[in-house]
């Protein structure tokens, strides 16, 4: 059984790259194409969609990079390239970086060895689903070697609260497609990759008076004898 899920994984993490690389060619191609569109309307639903699918794109691209790094990490046991950072800064920054709106609250700050550029597209990538699957307001809080993303819509459901993101996943589990979990979702997905190799864990949880709670966790790891390698870097 471990095998055959292993192999799956495996498959799963080919399928991934492969149609990450077919589709570069081919939007290249729509993105001349629809330059050439005279303006209207049309032209600009057309050249939105293309963005769409270039985001997708990026992002099937990073999982990919992703999974070659954490096979490298169960291999190697080896973490990123970490320095001391103080935790505060970054948050600003990150979410400077996604255009959206978010409040950043920094209550406790602190300093942990840890690799700042994969810290902010975490905290980036939580708010940008937290924008797209939730409602506002968003709050970036740094609690100490917590930093917690919370939205005010309807929570994440069940499936990703006891699954955890699980790439391709389309819809909750009502077929609706509404709230956390819907549409590609690969921003969870590549949210947890990166958070696996800064050697943090990412939690998933609903506030008790509604909305989504993402919490990164960077408090070193207890020294002790290193695992198996587990299947990880679904999304949704």
């Amino acid at each position: 059984m471990a095998a055959a899920l292993q192999a799956k994984l495996q498959s799963e993490q080919r399928f991934t790259a492969d149609v990450a690389h077919e589709l570069r060619t081919p939007l290249t191609g729509l993105h001349l194409a629809a330059e050439l569109l005279p303006p209207g309307r049309p032209a600009e639903m057309v050249q939105d969609r293309i963005r769409a699918m270039s985001r997708l794109t990026d992002d099937l691209l990073a999982i990919s990079r992703l999974d070659l790094e954490i096979s490298r990490l169960d291999e190697k046991a080896e973490r990123a390239d970490a320095e001391v950072q103080q935790l505060g800064p970054p948050a600003e920054p990150a979410v400077r970086a996604t255009g959206l709106a978010a409040e950043v609250r920094v209550e406790r700050d602190t300093r942990v060895e840890t690799d700042r550029r994969r810290l902010q597209r975490v905290l980036g990538n939580l708010v940008a689903h937290a924008h797209q699957h939730g409602r506002p307001p968003v709050l970036l809080t740094v609690d100490g070697l917590v930093s917690t993303v919370r939205d005010h819509g309807g929570g994440y459901p069940g499936h990703l609260l006891d699954h955890g993101p699980q790439r391709f996943r389309s819809r909750s589990g009502s077929g609706r497609r509404t709230g956390h979990g819907t549409g590609h979702g690969l921003g969870l997905t590549i949210a947890a990759g990166q958070a696996r190799v800064l050697g943090a864990t990412l939690r998933l949880s609903n506030a008790p008076d509604g909305g989504a709670v993402a919490e990164l966790d960077l408090t070193p790891p207890v020294p002790g004898p290193r695992r198996a390698p587990s299947g990880g870097g679904g999304g949704s």
